[in-house]
């Protein structure tokens, strides 16, 4: 068996040991499991003596080690609290992460000695508080008071929540230096859309081009929701791949391969901290990463392992967020849809090759196959899918990369001159209206599905799978 293959087999086994630890399994039954499968896979390279499957039976190891190190971290995670719950009590916390402005403030702070971990605070708008902020708390810690939430906090290991505490300022600047400045940059980037944009259609910018939705009126996230349109301003790897081009193509021009590669890794590095590294960008910047090394060293770029490998390097850093992070879920779906089913509908309704007008094969391909991927975990997370998505996002899709990249060129533009942005704006404004009417419209004909069971879910994925299977085969012959 080939190296990279061997990789690719250590990785997804060990992602399938987190997965079934993760999902509530007995350590002993994952290992009684394992053993089962390693005999099938012995069973049948004896039968058919093919060298592969025996390499599968020794890897299948790695299922244990995955378990093992799930049920490892969170134990060591749970080890290094100390919280006192339903006390109220006096503790100092720093900011960790860019606060959540809106009609209340929402900081994760970790604590400072003699308390340890994190916690949710919620406090009102004013007075705001910043990522580095030192603050003084009074206030009773409580645990979530669902499960389902618990568990939701616990994949950013925040395992209290206090409302309202009293608050008093310590001191400011305390953390990450780089990551407070990039911060402040894309907060000033929003502020040069604001200054020349209607509230709604900065707020629609900010999304599409920095993920940022703090600004969005509760209609218009019930809009996006029933016109299928939410991912839109969900990070993915479209920001990343703008930032990859613009960056390399610039460099490039004066500098060395090498120095434009290290420039580039560093500018995806930046824009993962100032967006606040969620789980799809991280995705995409990992797999970025890859695809840019395989390029330096001249390697052949595979997407399967380069899939597998962003999984499992984000897992090694938190595996709680296979099970528990939606987010996460939703990337890898909508990128395995992209990878082997959009090829499987090209193949199937024989879709030609070119683009068409505007690139509409492409965004109808990618759209699509997009969509199905995820539409169970829409159901299941959101109680909802709608059928006439698919139109409402090729029809949107086809103006989501202009209006990105003059989002970028006006956002930068803010920063010299007012008046060049402002003209720059009115040119925004028209695909800016054309994709909020639509949104508006196809939230108004939805036609949403709300319900379905875990047979249901296993039917569909099986069918798509055989779908996949059968026109790779009928590729291969």
């Amino acid at each position: 068996m080939r190296i990279y293959d061997i990789a690719f087999y250590i990785a997804g086994f060990f992602i399938l040991g987190v997965l079934a630890a993760s999902s509530g399994l007995n350590f002993i039954i994952i290992i009684m499991a394992t053993i089962l499968m390693a005999a099938i896979f012995l069973f049948i390279g004896y039968l058919r003596k093919i060298p592969r499957i025996f390499w599968l039976t020794g890897l299948c190891l790695f299922i244990i080690i995955g378990a093992f190190y799930y049920f490892w971290w969170n134990s060591y995670q749970i080890k290094n609290l100390n919280i006192i719950f339903d006390e109220k009590i006096n503790f100092q916390g720093l900011v960790v992460k860019n606060p959540e402005q809106g009609n209340q403030q929402k900081l994760v702070v970790t604590f400072q000695p003699p308390y340890s971990g994190k916690v949710l605070i919620k406090l009102r708008s004013y007075p705001s508080f910043d990522y580095g902020d030192l603050i003084n708390f009074e206030g009773i810690i409580k645990r979530p008071d669902s499960q389902s939430y618990a568990a939701y906090l616990a994949k950013d290991s925040i395992f209290g929540i206090v409302d309202y505490p009293k608050t008093e300022l310590i001191a400011k600047n305390q953390g990450s230096v780089i990551k407070s400045q990039l911060f402040k940059l894309k907060e000033k980037l929003i502020s040069n859309f604001q200054k020349t944009l209607s509230a709604e259609k900065s707020a629609f910018l900010a999304g599409i081009t920095l993920g940022e939705r703090t600004e969005f009126s509760q209609e218009f996230k019930e809009a996006m929701a029933k016109s299928g349109t939410t991912h839109l301003v969900a990070l993915s790897g479209y920001n990343i791949t703008i930032i990859v081009l613009v960056i390399a193509a610039f460099f490039s021009r004066f500098l060395s391969r090498k120095i434009t590669f290290v420039l580039t890794i560093l500018a995806i590095f930046g824009f993962v901290l100032m967006t606040g590294a969620e789980a799809s960008v991280v995705r995409a910047a990992i797999m970025g990463f890859i695809a840019l090394l395989a390029s330096q060293v001249s390697r052949l770029y595979s997407i399967r392992n380069a899939i597998v490998l962003a999984a499992f390097f984000m897992v090694l850093v938190n595996p709680r967020v296979l099970y528990f992070d939606v987010g996460f879920q939703l990337s890898f779906a909508a990128l395995l849809g992209i990878v082997y089913l959009g090829p499987a509908i090209q193949k199937f309704f024989r879709i030609k090759e070119e683009g068409g007008f505007l690139g509409w094969r492409k965004n109808f391909l990618t759209t699509t196959s997009a969509q199905l991927a995820v539409a169970p975990l829409l159901i299941i997370n959101f109680n909802q899918f709608s059928l006439t998505a698919l139109i409402a996002n090729i029809l949107i899709l086809e103006v989501i990369p202009p209006t990105m990249f003059l989002g970028f060129l006006l956002g930068a533009m803010g920063f010299f001159s007012t008046a060049l942005a402002i003209i720059l704006s009115w040119f925004i404004n028209l695909f800016l209206v054309y994709e909020l009417t639509l949104i508006n419209v196809f939230a108004k004909i939805s036609l949403p599905i709300t319900k379905i069971g875990i047979s249901g879910i296993i039917i569909y994925y099986l069918i798509m799978v055989g779908f996949i299977v059968y026109n790779y085969r009928n590729v291969k012959s």
